[in-house]
């Protein structure tokens, strides 16, 4: 059976790597694996679980937080915000060394809160500031550096789409992940921040000189409040019990809405249907893949892969912190050529288990995951947020990734502190009430 079970596994991957749309490649591993179980069973296809699992792989409710969230970063981005955080996040920065690119860490963090996209947070932020720090004198592989890297703080930093993917594969609650990815979104951000300072020291990167008149100020910080109430929203919600993730996605659209409609006044009713086709269109092949992997993780579950997985593992090591660093490896290698939220779908019923039967926290282990895939944006030959940096800069991918090392080294050793230092994650879900077993 475990002969089986690994041609499957490697058909599939075959099947990514050569182009089949990953929906149907589960899909179609998925089937086999059914009719692998009748042949070994020698009972008829279950060919009911297959609609059966389609709908009950998008039929959960923590799931409707992604399209949520999605309408909501999507109408605050059509809405104009991205230049409004810019300016916010120059003004906290102020006139510190290599403002700029701070500026341009801090402001992606804030649209991450938003989009919860990293790939969103390229392009958006990136188009603005790439070429000003051009413009301003910062090597061009070094802004497509900082931008590319700092994209990967949003998906973090709640609310996280892909942290909903996990939460509902492993059964875990939304809230607990997204209060654990509080602490770490912020802590790679800073760390970002410290690599900048010092790659200052060798570049010596422009300074902002100029102050801002009164009036300027107090524009900029209206300006930026209005966006960033949605994060506040969103978090502050479920923090304090209010709403669940779902619900705070809801109240969110409703707060973008009222925002760029009446407040800010940069959208126009005849946008939303336009809006609504465009996040549609970002959402539908997500939860299709959802839908499909469920095939999948049904017939591999049947087949008895999870207990084989969890013995091989166990084979090989009982210590928990081998454990975290072959998982980081695995997981940072499946980055590099696979989307993040498919390869949560198809990994994190598989490692979890295996990960709680050695004492570590699943929340802990979801947020560890989550972090991995969302770095593979930016590692080739997949990440996605390396290309678009690189084609805003107008400079080739390798020269890119030139840029990006030093912020993907940076983001590496943030990685391996929140993997075994388990507080940073756990400690805000825990003092909320939540639990992270």
């Amino acid at each position: 059976m475990g002969k089986i079970i690994a041609a499957l596994v490697i058909l599939t991957f075959v099947l990514i790597i050569i182009g089949i749309p990953i929906y149907i490649s589960l899909m179609f591993t998925g089937m086999l694996s059914l009719v692998a179980l009748s042949m070994s069973t020698g009972t008829p296809v279950a060919t009911l679980v297959i609609p059966q699992s389609i709908f009950n792989g998008i039929g959960s409710l923590p799931l409707l937080a992604i399209p949520f969230f999605m309408l909501a970063g999507e109408i605050m981005n059509r809405g104009k915000i991205t230049e409004k955080l810019i300016n916010f996040a120059m003004l906290l920065i102020g006139r510190l060394p290599a403002s700029l690119g701070l500026s341009g860490i801090v402001a992606s963090m804030f649209f991450g809160g938003i989009t919860g996209s990293a790939q969103a947070s390229t392009s958006c932020m990136g188009g603005i500031l790439i070429p000003a720090m051009t413009d301003a004198g910062y090597p061009v592989k070094e802004a497509v550096g900082i931008i590319a890297g700092a994209s990967t703080c949003g998906p973090i930093i709640p609310p996280s789409i892909i942290m909903v993917v996990f939460a509902t594969a492993v059964g875990a609650s939304v809230g607990a992940m997204f209060m654990g990815g509080l602490i770490p979104g912020i802590m790679i951000g800073l760390i970002l921040c410290i690599v900048v300072l010092l790659r200052d020291r060798k570049y010596h990167f422009p300074r902002r000189t100029e102050k801002l008149e009164k009036g300027e100020v107090k524009k900029t910080i209206i300006d930026g409040i209005i966006p960033l109430g949605m994060p506040v929203i969103i978090v502050g919600g479920i923090m304090g019990g209010i709403c669940t993730p779902t619900e705070a996605g809801a109240v969110a659209v409703a707060y973008s809405l009222l925002a760029s409609l009446f407040i800010s006044r940069t959208l126009k009713v005849k946008d939303i249907w336009t809006i609504l086709l465009s996040t549609v269109n970002s959402a539908a092949p997500l939860l299709l893949i959802i839908a499909c992997a469920k095939v999948f993780s049904y017939g591999l579950t049947a087949l008895q892969m999870p207990v084989i997985v969890n013995n091989a593992i166990l084979s090989l090591t009982h210590n928990k912190y081998v454990f975290l660093l072959l998982v980081n490896i695995l997981l940072l290698i499946m980055g590099m050529f696979m989307d993040g939220g498919a390869s949560v779908i198809i990994l994190a019923p598989i490692l979890t288990p295996v990960a709680v039967q050695l004492g570590i926290s699943t929340i802990h282990f979801g947020v560890v995951m989550a972090l991995n895939l969302t770095i593979g944006n930016i590692t080739p030959p997949l990440g996605y947020c390396s290309f678009i940096g690189s084609r805003i800069g107008g400079i080739s991918v390798e020269d890119g990734f030139k840029g990006i090392m030093p912020y993907l080294v940076a983001e590496i050793i943030g990685l391996l502190l929140i993997t075994y230092i388990p507080f940073f994650v756990t400690y805000v879900p825990t003092i909320l009430g939540y639990s992270v077993a």
